[in-house]
């Protein structure tokens, strides 16, 4: 199996504050990998490293994606390369209709990677076809990002966007955060269907019961900004059922 992304001896700071200390692991193509642990252990300070927000600093350590050193690159350019991040907490943009920034955002990648760009026939049939799947209605399309969305809705057009985008890489940062368990069914299904031999996913939670519909290959706790115990889907019932102080203690 080719890897994908390997991430090696990773510190990381935020305002001078070292999150992530000594962070290891590697990902292969078509494996998911879940990232556990309990509030303040550097989950969605990893989210951030990955997809390069500003702000969140490398102090030591390597991320290797495909071969190639991604802190070198800027965001859009890890977006054009295959990198997604579903964010926690989506971001709202007053005025940009939710079509207008798909077609955008899409046709960016595609410039990005020398691509022909699609026109808006092209792209309103082809996000279309995909958002009926994850039940994102055209009154939605329509509507201005994310604005006055509702938690369930935020995280459909979400995975819309991965759907779209087909990344390599699909990082999903505490996508069921908010969810009832009918949006979170649905997410999880969407998901699923962009499993592939050539994709990796990165799912990072604080709950058990996400894994119960998204199951990794591999999961990772992450304690205190280093991974402190690994295994495979039966760990996150022993997170469930010992809880991660305990699990923490023993692997210490």
């Amino acid at each position: 199996m080719a890897k994908m992304l390997e991430i090696r001896n990773l510190h990381a700071a935020v305002d001078g504050k070292e999150i992530l200390k000594g962070l290891s692991l590697t990902v292969n193509a078509g494996e998911v990998h879940a990232i556990m642990g309990p509030n303040g252990s550097g989950k969605s300070t990893l989210s951030y490293v990955l997809a390069g927000r500003a702000g969140y600093e490398i102090t030591s350590g390597a991320i290797v994606y495909n071969g190639e050193d991604l802190n070198a690159l800027p965001p859009e350019a890890r977006a054009a390369k295959g990198v997604f991040l579903a964010m926690q907490y989506p971001v709202e943009i007053p005025g940009v209709t939710t079509l207008t920034f798909l077609k955008t955002a899409l046709n960016a990648q595609r410039r990005a990677r020398g691509e022909k760009e699609l026109d808006a026939m092209s792209v309103l049939k082809l996000v279309r076809t995909k958002a009926s799947a994850l039940r994102v209605s055209e009154e939605m399309l329509k509507r201005a990002l994310n604005v006055g969305f509702s938690g369930g809705e935020k995280k459909r057009l979400e995975i819309l966007q991965m759907s779209l985008f087909e990344p390599s890489l699909a990082v999903l940062d505490e996508t069921d955060s908010g969810l009832d368990i009918d949006a979170l069914r649905l997410v999880a299904e969407g998901v699923n269907a962009l499993r592939s031999p050539d994709r990796a996913m990165l799912v990072i939670t604080h709950y058990q019961r996400l894994l119960d519909y998204i199951v990794p290959d591999k999961i990772h706790v992450l304690s205190a900004g280093r991974i402190v115990k690994e295994g495979g889907k039966e760990l996150a019932l022993e997170l469930e059922a010992k809880g991660y102080e305990q699990i923490v203690k023993d692997a210490a």
